[in-house]
């Protein structure tokens, strides 16, 4: 007897071994071609401003992509936002960037140069429209920002594109109606603790990084965007489709908001690139986005939006060959 309980623990622990082997077998084939070797060479990504989720986000996705590609190198670019990202990847000064769904679709409408080869890879999370005033600030709504000095966003950002649809929708001209300031979430919190600016928008993940900064120093509060205002911005058309109403959580940023959420409006950001760009590569590069969720959300809260089910939806973008490939690969 003493000699069968040996040989049946052997066999067991190969059992167990070969389920083992199985199942890693079946991790790496969902996470890494098996047999393939990743793809290398030198690829540009544009991100945004620093204070601002693209930014990290594109600085996190960087450290993942070197994980399974080691040979790919990742430049980042900072730049003022979706509005620039698109037209870096349309006219090939960058190969892959983050952008709003309305800025990529205006500038198809404006029918911009290389505007025909972009495409989608995923995705991501939504931006959220946030209008940043002080605390004891007179201001209620989008209407009392008439003759005040308003933050508007950087030229070429998705934030001036987004304020100005919401400033119109109110009735104020940004040209001739408030002072506009091309403040980003790099500076534009600075200029609202030094009074130097009155409000300012930012539409980004929630939360971000320069706003948890700014409620550390200084008081302030959000400006809703609710009811009639959002129905004339949808009468505006086009571009307006892609933005949809809902509300911050209070866990956003919790010590403002003091347990309420803010009615706001969201519009959906795209991981995009060209026609032209290597399928390979590009199906890599979306498999790693689509299981580097959980880590980069640990850091970029708003990652963790990301989902295998809603990233196929790049509207207004076809998908790119590549990342086409990746979703039909892992369909049920």
């Amino acid at each position: 007897m003493s000699k069968v309980f040996p040989r049946i623990g052997r066999r067991r622990a190969l059992q167990c071994a070969a389920v083992g082997f199985v199942v890693f077998g079946l991790l790496l084939w969902w996470l890494l071609p098996l047999g393939e070797e990743p793809p290398s060479g030198t690829i540009t990504f544009s991100t945004g401003t620093s204070r601002g989720v693209y930014q990290d986000y594109g600085r996190r996705l960087r450290t993942e992509l070197g994980k399974d590609m080691p040979g790919l190198k990742v430049k980042l670019l900072t730049s003022a936002g979706s509005q620039e990202n698109v037209r870096r990847v349309a006219t090939g000064e960058a190969d892959f960037t983050i952008a709003a769904a309305d800025a990529v679709e205006t500038y198809e409408l404006r029918n911009r140069t290389g505007a025909r080869q972009l495409r989608g890879v995923a995705r991501l999370y939504d931006d959220y429209v946030q209008l940043v005033v002080p605390r004891d600030s007179d201001i209620e709504s989008v209407a009392d920002l008439r003759h005040k000095r308003v933050a508007i966003g950087l030229p070429n950002s998705g934030v001036r594109l987004i304020a100005g649809r919401v400033l119109r929708a109110a009735g104020i001209d940004p040209a001739k109606d408030i002072t506009p300031m091309s403040d980003g979430i790099d500076t534009g919190p600075g200029r609202l603790r030094q009074d130097k600016i009155d409000a300012f928008f930012w539409s980004g993940g929630l939360p971000t990084n320069g706003l948890v900064e700014l409620a550390r120093k200084f008081a302030f509060r959000f400006i809703p965007i609710e009811g009639d205002l959002v129905a004339k911005l949808h009468a505006q058309g086009q571009v307006s489709r892609y933005y949809r109403t809902t509300n911050m959580p209070a866990s956003a940023y919790p010590s403002v908001q003091q347990g309420s959420t803010v009615a706001t409006i969201a519009v959906s950001n795209l991981l995009m690139t060209r026609k032209d760009m290597d399928p390979r590569l590009t199906e890599w590069i979306t498999r790693t986005v689509i299981k580097s969720r959980d880590g980069i959300g640990h850091h970029v809260h708003s990652a963790q939006l990301v989902d295998l089910r809603t990233a196929i939806y790049t509207d207004p973008l076809a998908l790119q060959e590549g990342a086409r490939r990746y979703y039909r690969s892992v369909k049920p």
